[in-house]
């Protein structure tokens, strides 16, 4: 009872990027491709504001040239390079 539990959930051990492929293939099983691509646009959506976000968060924290005296948790200054802000509870790390 407890391998299969463990086979269901994955090991503990596992990284988070398996795991959420693992449930994306489980995912796409049931669906057509025609909607499966939805997910798959939200999620690349999803990563690229997120990659943009840590790029911008990274230069403001260093606070270096343009970015001096910069407020990494304010959202005008992404903004102003027009980038998407992500809150603290949203954020992959």
């Amino acid at each position: 009872m407890a391998r299969a539990i463990k086979e269901r959930i994955g090991s503990v051990d596992e990284p988070l990027e398996k795991k959420l492929w693992k449930a994306a293939d489980k995912l796409r099983k049931n669906m057509d491709a025609a909607e499966y691509k939805h997910v798959v646009l939200g999620l690349i959506f999803l990563k690229y504001i997120s990659d943009a976000f840590e790029e911008l968060y990274e230069k403001l924290k260093e606070g270096k040239g343009d970015y001096e005296g910069a407020d990494p948790e304010d959202k005008n200054e992404y903004t102003a390079e027009k980038v998407f802000y992500v809150p603290p509870s949203a954020r992959w790390k």
